[in-house]
């Protein structure tokens, strides 16, 4: 590769030397430059990214020195940065040609092949400059590259932990090892190797704002939003980094701050339907609803297949009593996801709150088909089918909802009221009797809801209401 370096003392004079000779290069002179002079030359341009620039020298140092291994391998290099990547392995090919074995030209063919996503390739050039040399730090390094695309993670780990051990300031091994850990769900080995790596390079964004989500994941959300602040510190654009940011900072509440983030996301890129998405809940948590429905909205307008922001602007509506916009909301979130009980619940309970009983019941037997041990749903839907005076069904939907949690006294009661309509006395008392055996309280609660019963001594005496 081209790593070439100036002494400090001799830097300034050096770049006004190598700055002069450009000029001269490239005004068309037809002065005599020696293997080192076209060298430094193609290097020059290599540094600014003038890979064009820099093969254009090359090949004129190719036609005087066509056997140079080491000028056929930095052709290689351009070629692959040019994304001439056949033209590269050709290049490669040549070098190796004269120079078999060059560890640096069999990496570099190594790297290209992994482009060409011809990993088994790839992973053979390493292997072979690791014959070579096993202390090639760049040969394990790239191989544990192209390990980790390949998904064999814990392969990649177990190489790049080699890399290391030969060499311990190798920045981007401890950054891939980093990654390696996050993707395993190793958090706390991940957030150590990406310390490592901001240690040797701490202007590292990427290295801060991947250490961000694994604290994030860890629920560590300060330290979290400190390292995307930490990116944002080195990368002021870095719309990922603020959006996440605010993330970490709504996990911790700070619902204002986590707004101003996202909205640094819009403001650098535009509008996305997860942005304001999000921004719509900050709003809607903080009660601030006529804001939050706005945001919504423009989620809706980004993508109106959005289904939670549909049941987003429901909530907002439900939250101002006004349900029958909401059920309709909802409506439109489960035509989109008809699968997720969330969406059902609420649909139901609006519709329940207007008096819509039957539609409140349909809707509640649909949360529990869709999640059948949920003890409050089961409930909900008992509680809905007694108002709607079916007993027999809500005497199934009190059985369910007590299978799932026997000790619920409030259960036993709702559902001694159910088997009282039905005529069912007895069933009715034994039902009543465990509610209070389970909470005594409610012996007090149900006298006052059934006042009637108190003039029956026998029913009085029957459920201990005297002692």
């Amino acid at each position: 590769m081209f790593e070439y370096g100036f002494d400090d003392q001799e830097e300034f004079a050096d770049e006004q030397r190598l700055t002069d000779l450009v000029s001269a290069y490239e005004s068309g002179e037809s002065a005599y430059y020696d293997s080192d002079t076209l060298e430094e030359i193609a290097t020059y341009y290599f540094e600014r990214a003038d890979y064009e620039g820099a093969l254009g020298v090359i090949d004129r140092l190719l036609d005087s020195y066509p056997f140079s291994s080491d000028a056929w391998m930095r052709r290689g290099v351009l070629m692959n940065n040019l994304g001439r990547h056949d033209d590269a392995l050709q290049a490669y090919d040549k070098s190796l040609a004269i120079n078999p074995n060059d560890t640096e030209t069999i990496v570099n063919r190594g790297i290209t092949l992994d482009t060409l996503n011809d990993a088994e390739a790839a992973l053979a050039a390493y292997e072979q400059a690791l014959c070579l040399d096993p202390s090639h730090d760049d040969a394990l390094f790239n191989k544990g590259v192209t390990l980790e695309r390949m998904e064999r993670l814990a392969d990649a780990v177990e190489v790049f932990v080699s890399c290391i051990e030969m060499n311990e300031d190798h920045p981007e091994a401890w950054y891939e090892l980093g990654y390696c850990y996050d993707r395993l769900g190793q958090d706390a080995r991940s957030v150590e190797c990406y310390d490592r790596h901001i240690d040797q390079d701490p202007y590292s964004c990427d290295a801060w704002y991947n250490r961000g989500i694994v604290l994030n994941r860890m629920k560590r959300f300060k330290d979290a939003a400190w390292s995307y602040d930490m990116a944002i510190a080195i990368k002021e654009d870095f719309a990922s980094a603020h959006y996440n940011r605010g993330n970490a900072l709504a996990n911790m509440n700070r619902l204002q701050e986590a707004i101003a983030s996202y909205a640094q996301v819009i403001e650098l890129e535009g509008g996305d339907a997860a942005t304001h998405y999000n921004i719509a809940l900050a709003h809607e948590e903080l009660g601030q609803f006529s804001a939050a429905i706005h945001q919504f909205r423009n989620a809706l307008k980004e993508d109106p297949k959005y289904a939670e922001a549909w049941y987003g602007l429901g909530c907002c509506f439900d939250a101002q009593d006004q349900h029958t916009e909401a059920i309709e909301f909802y409506d439109r979130a489960i035509s989109i996801t008809p699968d997720v009980g969330e969406f059902w619940y609420a649909k139901a309970d609006s519709e329940h709150v207007i008096g819509k009983l039957q539609q409140a019941a349909d809707s509640y037997r649909m949360v529990v088909k869709l999640d059948s041990g949920n003890r409050d749903a089961w409930l909900d839907y008992a509680e809905t089918l007694f108002k709607a005076s079916r007993m027999e069904e809500a005497l199934e939907a009190y059985s369910r909802a007590l299978s799932l949690k026997p000790d619920c006294a409030g259960a036993y009661v709702q559902q001694a009221k159910a088997l009282l309509a039905l005529g069912r006395s007895e069933e009715s008392l034994r039902s009543l009797k465990m509610a209070f055996v389970i909470d005594p309280k409610k012996k007090d609660e149900w006298q006052t809801s059934w006042p009637e019963l108190l003039a029956d001594s026998d029913i009085r005496r029957e459920l201990g209401l005297d002692s």
